[in-house]
């Protein structure tokens, strides 16, 4: 998935936050370290280093959402990271998203802090996020 589809992806789902450009996309792809599991109409992407991995970006297309896409990747890349020797995954997830904080916990990720006023809403606004973290099994 090129940056700009990962883009327009981010553009539609994250209705409740500033979403990424294309350039921020692309950057990110560039790094080694980074790690993309895509597929339709969804993907993760984050990276891997030393021992643990970060999720950066999750997003489904609202009309491929609660069909199963979002678990799919994340899954896809939960694999990924163990395959790079990650132990362990962490993520931020802005505390007014209640679908997603439940999407992660159904998916055995846990609050692990909390972090005030970290996202920049649409309307200028700003909402805490909520670090979560799963540990992996081991290979």
């Amino acid at each position: 998935m090129t940056a700009a589809e990962l883009a327009g992806i981010a553009a539609r789902a994250y209705r409740h936050m500033t979403p990424w450009r294309e350039a921020d996309f692309a950057a990110t792809l560039g790094h080694p370290t980074t790690v993309l599991s895509a597929g339709e109409g969804a993907f993760v992407l984050g990276r891997v280093v030393a021992g643990e991995a970060e999720i950066l970006a999750l997003a489904t297309d609202p009309e491929r959402q609660r069909q199963g896409a979002a678990r799919a990747v994340l899954v896809a890349f939960e694999h990924a990271a163990m395959a790079r020797g990650a132990e362990e995954i962490f993520l931020e997830v802005a505390a007014a998203n209640t679908p997603a904080r439940s999407f992660y916990e159904a998916c055995g990720y846990a609050r692990a802090g909390l972090r005030k006023a970290y996202y920049t809403c649409p309307d200028g606004s700003r909402d805490d996020a909520l670090l979560m973290r799963k540990a992996l099994p081991e290979n």
